[in-house]
């Protein structure tokens, strides 16, 4: 929430500055309880509920930016439908992990993919049902 809202509202007119101004922006935090950035709502509460009825809500699709500990959470909660990854070739030693312990087993499927000319894969998975095992390739 800091590092867009230090910039985007200053920045109308480029990136997706119109659109995330206009937005309506929930946030999740442990940190911040409020923001005078327009159309800023605040997550109380327990937060995976929260979502669960924003999901069943008419509106846009709801997207998260830069939230590890976020995305944990929807994973746990099988409250996720899509997503966009983008996966560079390069490692970097520890950090954390996109699918750590106690994310329940989901299958996807990729739905559109791409490889940039650096070599950045960008996928996008959609939610594919239950998880079939079997053997690779079949």
């Amino acid at each position: 929430m800091r590092i867009f809202a230090s910039s985007w509202p200053y920045h109308e007119e480029q990136g997706p500055g119109p659109g995330i101004n206009n937005a309506t922006k929930y946030v999740a935090s442990n940190t911040l309880h409020s923001h005078d950035w327009k159309k800023s709502v605040f997550l109380k509460g327990d937060v995976a509920e929260e979502v669960r009825k924003l999901k069943q809500q008419d509106g846009p699709d709801i997207q998260v930016y830069g939230s590890g500990n976020l995305i944990q959470t929807l994973l746990k909660h099988d409250l996720i439908d899509e997503f966009w990854l983008k996966i560079c070739p390069i490692t970097l030693g520890t950090g954390k992990r996109l699918f750590a312990e106690g994310t329940i087993p989901a299958a996807f499927k990729v739905s559109k993919s791409q490889v940039s000319p650096t070599g950045v894969i960008v996928a996008n998975l959609e939610r594919a049902g239950e998880v079939q095992t079997g053997t690779v390739g079949e």
